[in-house]
C-alpha cells in the first residue's frame, strides 16, 4: 500500500509520515513546495499544490490512499484524478465547525463543508472510500500565545471563559493512521476531541503550571480585540471566531470517545500537549 500525504509541512501531516514510515507503509510526502520538506529517509518527496489541479495526476500515480487537507477550491477535481488513478480510499481533515447550524454560511467552517460534500458525492458515486476527520479546537492554538506570555502580559482575551476541547496533534495523526490502514475503519466520519473541556483561563493556569512561569491574561471587549487582529485576520473571520467564542462562553465542550475507539487509547490531556510544548513558550525560544 502506497499512502500520499498531502500538506506534509502540517504538523498533523508530518507526524502522520512518521507514523507511517515506522509501520513499514510506503508514503509519498506531497506539498506545494516539496523542496522544504524533510520527510523520514527513504520517504519519497511529490509536488502536491491542492490549489493546482495541474499537480494533481503525477502524486496520485501508482496511490492507494490519501491523507487529504480540506482545500475547498479543487477538491471535486482531486477526486476525479483520484478516481482516475485507481486510489481505493480518501481520508478528510476537515472540522468538527461543519456540524454547526450555519456551516454553509460560517468562513471557518464553510470551506471544510465544502470539501466535505465533494469528496463525498465523488465516495457516494463509487469512486473510492472516504473517511471523515473532524476534529474540534486543535491544542496547538495556544501557541498564538508564546509571545504575548514571554512580554510578560499574556494574551487579550475577549472571552477568558470560551470553553474548547483542546486536541494533541499526535492524537489527530494517529487515529488518521488508524483509517489509513485498518480497512474496517474506512467509510464514515469521526468527531475528535480531547479528554476534557476547558476554557482559556484553565489552558493558561496548566501553561503556568508546566512551564513554572507566569501565564497571565487581560480582558478586552470584542471590539477592541476585532481591532487590534485587523491587520491579519480577515473581518468576516475575526466575527466567526468572536460568535463561536461568544456561544461557549461558559459552556463545556461536547467531547467524544473517537480517539479511544480509533486509537485504543485514551486522548491525551492539554496537560501532555503542555509539557510536550514547554520549548515552545521558554524564554529563549526563536521565533518561527
Amino acid at each position: 500500500m502506497t499512502v500520499l500525504v498531502t500538506g506534509s509541512r502540517g504538523r498533523v501531516a508530518s507526524t502522520l509520515l512518521d507514523l507511517l514510515h515506522s509501520a513499514g507503509v510506503e508514503a509519498r510526502a506531497g506539498s506545494r513546495n516539496p523542496e522544504d520538506l524533510s520527510p523520514p529517509p527513504g520517504v519519497a518527496t511529490v509536488r502536491c499544490d491542492l490549489t493546482d489541479p495541474a499537480s494533481f495526476d503525477a502524486a496520485l500515480e501508482g496511490v492507494d490512499s490519501v491523507f487529504l487537507y480540506a482545500e475547498a477550491a479543487h477538491t471535486g477535481a482531486f477526486a476525479d484524478r483520484a478516481r482516475a488513478a485507481g486510489v481505493g480510499h480518501v481520508a478528510l481533515l476537515s472540522s468538527s465547525s461543519v456540524l454547526a447550524p450555519d456551516a454553509a454560511g460560517n468562513p471557518i467552517a464553510a470551506s471544510h463543508l465544502a470539501a466535505e460534500r465533494a469528496l463525498s458525492a465523488a465516495a457516494e458515486a463509487g469512486a473510492f472510500e472516504a473517511t471523515l476527520l473532524r476534529p474540534g479546537a486543535f491544542a496547538t492554538n495556544a501557541l498564538q500565545w508564546t509571545w504575548a506570555l514571554k512580554e510578560g502580559h499574556g494574551p487579550a482575551l475577549p472571552y477568558p471563559h470560551a470553553c474548547g476541547d483542546p486536541i494533541h496533534e499526535l492524537d489527530v495523526a494517529e487515529a488518521a493512521f488508524a483509517v489509513l490502514t485498518e480497512p474496517r475503519l474506512r467509510g464514515s466520519s469521526h468527531v475528535l476531541t480531547g479528554p476534557e473541556s476547558l476554557d482559556f483561563t484553565e489552558q493558561l493556569a496548566i501553561l503556568a503550571e508546566v512551564t513554572g512561569r507566569p501565564a497571565p491574561h487581560t480582558r478586552v471587549t470584542p471590539e477592541e480585540w476585532k481591532e487590534s487582529v485587523a491587520p491579519h485576520v480577515p473581518e468576516p473571520f475575526a466575527d466567526a471566531l468572536l460568535a463561536y467564542w461568544s456561544s461557549q462562553d461558559g459552556r463545556p465542550a461536547p467531547l467524544t470517545d473517537a480517539i479511544e475507539t480509533l486509537t485504543g487509547h485514551r486522548a491525551r490531556p492539554f496537560r501532555a500537549w503542555a509539557e510536550d510544548h514547554a520549548q515552545d513558550f521558554a524564554a529563549d525560544a526563536v521565533r518561527a
